[in-house]
C-alpha cells in the first residue's frame, strides 16, 4: 500500500494525489480544488485534472489531460491565477497539459478519465 497517495474524485474528474513527505493531506485536497474549479471555468469541457503533486511544502505540479490542443494557451495564466488564490508564489504551480488524439481516448464518461491517465502514465493499464 502506497502511504503517500490517494484518490479523489471531483465531478468528472478523477485525481490521483501524490505528496513527497508523506500522505496528502487536507490543505492539499483544499488546493486541489481550487485547482479544479480553474479548470472547469477556463479550459475545455474535455479537460480532466489527472495528477497533483506536492513536491515540497505547498509546491505543486498538476497533470491535465485533454483532446482539446487549445488547453495549453491558457495554462501560464491559470498558474498565476491558481498561487495568487492558494497565496503562493506563482513559480510554486505548475501546470502540465498534455494533448492525447481523441482516436485513443474513448470520451464515455469514466472510461475517458481513465484512458488519459492510463495514456499520461499516471495509472498502470487494465489487464
Amino acid at each position: 500500500m502506497e502511504f503517500d497517495t490517494d484518490w479523489l474524485t471531483l465531478g468528472p474528474h478523477r485525481v490521483r494525489l501524490r505528496s513527497t513527505r508523506g500522505f496528502p493531506t487536507e490543505a492539499m485536497r483544499k488546493a486541489v480544488e481550487v485547482v479544479r474549479i480553474a479548470v472547469d471555468n477556463n479550459m475545455s469541457a474535455r479537460a480532466r485534472l489527472v495528477e497533483v503533486v506536492c513536491r515540497q511544502e505547498k509546491i505543486y505540479e498538476v497533470t491535465i489531460g485533454t483532446t482539446i490542443a487549445k488547453d495549453k494557451i491558457c495554462a501560464p495564466q491559470l498558474e498565476t491565477f491558481i498561487a495568487g488564490v492558494l497565496g503562493l508564489p506563482p513559480d510554486h504551480i505548475d501546470l502540465i497539459v498534455t494533448t492525447v488524439e481523441q482516436s485513443e481516448v474513448d470520451l464515455h464518461f469514466g472510461v475517458y478519465e481513465r484512458m488519459l491517465a492510463e495514456k499520461l502514465g499516471t495509472a498502470p493499464p487494465l489487464q
